[in-house]
């Protein structure tokens, strides 16, 4: 056994660890499965001869990736196992800095996370792959064991779904936007909610009892003068990059994160988590108690 070369390899692994979790994330939408599929790829080449690999980093996305093709697959054909359907949002302080930067430097947003989500695992990969991560195309072919040209036409399909959805407004729009709901909320003013959300709206809601899906403004800004007089606090946040919303109660308990899509000067879509066990399993900033 020879210990130094074991040490080599782990080295060698540790300095790709970061890439291969970044690959894994944007093929699964799950800090928690993408850890695993790396995990799992660690295990794979500890039972391997490394001498025999020529090229580590392109073996390792290899095999990340048919992880990561086989986890899609599984949840497809058996959907009651994938519990980390839901992508799992990236929440911070809204504010510039440092520290920002490498948050949003590393960070997908969910919106993009959700129109991965419809693209089959063999697309995905081959966009993630090559749009994301610049793997040449002839490398990413033997992981979805298709030619050259055939992986060259999934990501180009891929890419076309990807494109066609509405671009989002530059950061300090977006927030402006936010900023405008949240006032609008606030005040119980309908008129200025339903000026600043897109008459099709679309509304998710994410909550103890199941998912609950709306289209058009009308529901959301009549929910939100509602609750205009209730006892909470809320401001803007970044979710996985963008201007969002969390609420807490009194207590300091969180009961709602908001993530919103913003084009234009509208808000198109909102993605609601109110389920407290969501919400417990989720990295939030520290509410006023």
């Amino acid at each position: 056994m020879r210990d130094t070369g074991t040490d080599t390899v782990a080295e060698a692994f540790e300095e790709q660890r970061g890439r291969l979790v970044a690959v894994a994330y944007r093929m699964l939408g799950s800090h928690a499965d993408a850890e695993d599929a790396v995990q799992e790829a660690w295990l794979r080449l500890s039972r391997q001869d490394a001498d025999g690999i020529d090229n580590l980093a392109g073996w390792l996305t290899t095999v990340v990736g048919r992880i990561c093709i086989d986890t899609l697959r599984t949840r497809r054909t058996h959907p009651e196992s994938a519990a980390g359907e839901l992508p799992e949002p990236v929440v911070t302080e809204d504010v510039d800095g440092p520290e920002e930067g490498a948050v949003l430097a590393d960070s997908v947003g969910l919106a993009l996370l959700v129109v991965l989500d419809t693209l089959r695992p063999d697309e995905r990969l081959a966009f993630v792959l090559h749009d994301l991560f610049g793997v040449p195309f002839d490398e990413i072919a033997p992981v979805v064991d298709r030619s050259t040209d055939a992986t060259k036409m999934l990501a180009s399909r891929a890419r076309r779904k990807v494109q066609g959805t509405p671009q989002p407004a530059d950061r300090r729009r977006q927030r402006e936007v936010v900023d405008a709901f949240l006032a609008a909320s606030r005040a119980g003013d309908f008129d200025a909610l339903l000026r600043v959300l897109d008459p099709d709206l679309r509304w998710t809601r994410h909550t103890s009892h199941g998912t609950i899906v709306k289209v058009g403004a009308e529901a959301l800004a009549a929910q939100a003068r509602r609750g205009a007089d209730a006892r909470f606090t809320a401001r803007r946040v970044l979710v996985d990059g963008t201007p969002g919303l969390l609420a807490w109660g009194p207590t300091g308990r969180p009961l709602a994160l908001m993530t919103c899509t913003v084009v234009g000067d509208r808000i198109t879509e909102i993605v609601s988590f109110m389920d407290p066990k969501v919400l417990e399993s989720i990295d939030l900033p520290a509410g006023d108690a």
